[in-house]
């Protein structure tokens, strides 16, 4: 342990009588919720009705949280097969594949947008800011589990681990890097760039959520090459398989943004965020204020 380091938490789970009350959960939740929030201030002021976000809530977030899992149980099957499979069903212990979260609660949230008549993009765009906010506020859930840390390190904000969460070969070793900490902190500051650059270009059509995945992926990827918890797929060409998938989902996101803008999408230029908007007057004009 250095002089100066980060502690993790003695203890992930408390019990209230016979219920264990999760650390990891109470994060994942925290992060919805703040989500929700911030999502409903931005469709709002782009002109939604209230209530929207929470009614696609719904629909995104048990399609995230399935999608989230089966693809950490894809990419890491043989910690549960055939030894566990009932551990794969067991999010509260951790788990969760952010590219199969984000794909689910995408599908998610376009059948219950197809369903209440609402504009796929402009929804999406005014989610994107949220996404961020929620994956910043769940990877505290990481810390508490002591998991998914990077390499070693004497840094001063070095992450001390208990001998019963380091990995084979690293017995020795107390501080690794924070990387729940990096992402988080990223993302923060993703979400800062994201609402700045569509404040000032007035972005619409698809291109703010594509940014979001620019935004996001660009961190993803140098963070996840300073882990060193097992991957079942291994590493491909020298980097790690989620290193490649941050490479390839930033290149199509680039590429629909640029596709975006040249056919000139922008929600100051007539866009709707809902079929059913200003038929009653029920949408609020706040862009100029709403993050």
């Amino acid at each position: 342990m250095t002089l100066l380091s980060i502690p993790s938490p003695d203890q992930g789970v408390w019990h209230l009588g016979p219920i264990p009350i999760r650390a990891y959960a109470l994060c994942i939740i925290a992060g919805m919720l703040a989500a929700i929030w911030l999502g409903e201030r931005r469709w709002v002021a782009r002109g939604g009705r209230r209530g929207q976000v929470s009614d696609l809530a719904l629909w995104a977030v048990p399609f995230g949280l399935v999608g989230a899992r089966l693809y950490h149980v894809a990419t890491d099957w043989r910690l549960y097969f055939p030894d566990d499979p009932v551990g794969a069903l067991q999010i509260s212990h951790g788990g969760l594949g952010i590219w199969g979260g984000i794909a689910g609660g995408f599908l998610g949230a376009a059948i219950g947008a197809r369903r209440l008549g609402i504009s796929v993009l402009p929804m999406a765009d005014a989610l994107a800011p949220a996404l961020l906010l929620a994956q910043a506020i769940g990877r505290w859930g990481n810390w508490f589990n002591q998991e998914l840390f990077g390499r070693p390190t004497s840094l001063p904000w070095g992450l001390e681990i208990g001998p019963g969460h380091r990995p084979p070969g690293y017995e020795d070793v107390a501080t690794f890097h924070p990387t729940f900490l990096y992402e988080s902190l990223w993302n923060l500051g993703a979400l800062a760039l994201v609402v700045w650059v569509d404040r000032r270009f007035r972005l619409g059509g698809g291109r703010v959520f594509a940014l979001y995945v620019m935004a996001y992926t660009a961190g993803r990827a140098w963070i996840e090459n300073l882990r060193i918890d097992s991957v079942q797929l291994g590493d491909v060409a020298g980097f790690r398989w989620n290193v490649w998938m941050s490479v390839l989902l930033f290149l199509a996101a680039s590429g629909c943004f640029l596709w975006a803008g040249r056919r000139g999408s922008g929600h100051g230029e007539g866009e709707r965020a809902s079929s059913a908007y200003s038929v009653d007057g029920e949408g609020d004009q706040g862009a100029a204020t709403a993050p």
